[in-house]
């Protein structure tokens, strides 16, 4: 890992220490448009590094999207994968990097497989500060035939190599900052709350609570604070770093479906659930909940459990109204598709076995519960 102001410029001298020499550069169009891809591109002619660009990664990318990408690296004979842009990008860049070089299609590669082949070795460069997908083992592709997201895992999946630069982060509209920051503030927590949380993971994502917590908002409403900036980016690769050795629970497991069926971009999705699903979760768990509240700023340090889940409450609450979360009507997803797939979504969060690492594990009709008070 490579960490801080123009961290990404190191992108040379990584790619020698790997012994690559042919990276092909997976991005996406507005990566392009911003100019990202093109200053990588000159950060690698300076050093005589030929980087192709493949700018045809979707948002929430599905199994036929990831193709051509994975057609573009064996006609090219790359030996790399530089990952630049959100969490998209680089899971499309996981998924390309161990397709072009096993093959067969990304359903195969699916949990529970643990998918421990090395693949082409992926460099990320993260331009969002919330997926954490630089740091971690996991990549999630949508299955375009039936609307599932499907989880793959394993260290197949990590990159090699990550540079965390915030000045890319300083262009980020409002609308993806918030929703981005709000999918970092959901690893920490669940990576604490989760039943597989650990003495390492725990340091992580407290560590990433008392960098969100302060300045998400700060970085939503003045994309130019270099601090906050700074403070979010930190605050969300470590949180990738906490999910990845604790994994994450139920809020992502009920929002891969809302986001498969809805087109409800990942962050968004985890923000309408996360106020909801903390409620369902507290009892079971009020140390653990309490203790967020107090690194995220929600609360008081000497105020005791049942103030502190309360105030954590309101705070999640008060962060999707200021940071103008809609409900799952105002987002426009239709609602008698809503009501018909309402139980196989259920079935499918479920399935996934991020829930089972909930604090308290719901069953079909609780989640059908908790999907219907998203809709208003």
């Amino acid at each position: 890992m490579e960490i801080g102001a123009y961290a990404s410029h190191k992108l040379p001298e990584v790619l020698a220490a790997l012994g690559c020499r042919k990276p092909l550069i997976v991005t996406d169009k507005m990566m392009v448009k911003l100019g990202y891809a093109e200053g990588i591109v000159q950060t690698l002619m300076a050093q005589g590094i030929i980087g192709d660009v493949f700018d045809d990664t979707v948002p929430e990318p599905t199994a036929a999207s990831i193709q051509s990408g994975v057609a573009k690296v064996r006609e090219g004979d790359y030996d790399s994968i530089v990952a630049l842009g959100g969490g998209s990008p680089i899971d499309s860049a996981k998924a390309i990097a161990i397709l072009a070089k096993y093959g067969g299609s990304i359903a195969d590669y699916r949990f529970p497989r643990k998918v421990d082949e090395e693949g082409l070795p992926v460099i990320a460069i993260p331009t969002t500060a919330g997926t954490g997908s630089e740091v971690t083992r996991f990549t999630i592709i949508t299955d375009g035939a039936t609307d599932e997201k499907l989880l793959c895992a394993g260290i197949g999946f990590m990159p090699v190599a990550a540079l965390i630069d915030y000045t890319l982060t300083l262009s980020l509209p409002a609308r993806t900052t918030a929703d981005t920051g709000i999918d970092a503030l959901t690893h920490a927590i669940e990576a604490y709350v989760s039943r597989k949380a650990n003495f390492f993971s725990d340091s992580q994502a407290m560590a990433a609570m008392r960098l969100i917590g302060p300045n998400l908002r700060r970085a939503y409403h003045d994309g130019t604070d270099e601090t906050a900036r700074e403070a979010m980016m930190i605050g969300s690769t470590l949180a990738g770093i906490a999910f990845s050795n604790a994994s994450v629970a139920m809020v992502h497991g009920l929002s891969r479906p809302i986001g498969a069926f809805f087109h409800v971009p990942h962050g968004l999705s985890n923000a309408m659930l996360l106020p909801v699903v903390t409620a369902f979760s507290l009892s079971a768990a009020p140390a653990r909940y309490a203790d967020c509240a107090r690194a995220i700023g929600a609360c008081e340090v000497g105020d005791g459990d049942v103030v502190a889940n309360q105030k954590l409450l309101d705070f999640l609450t008060g962060l999707n109204t200021e940071l103008c979360v809609p409900t799952l009507a105002e987002f426009g997803a239709d609602k008698s598709r809503f009501e018909q797939a309402i139980e196989v979504m259920a079935q499918q969060a479920l399935a996934s076995g991020s829930p089972s690492n909930n604090p308290r594990i719901p069953t079909v009709p609780e989640i059908i519960e908790i999907y219907r008070g998203l809709w208003g």
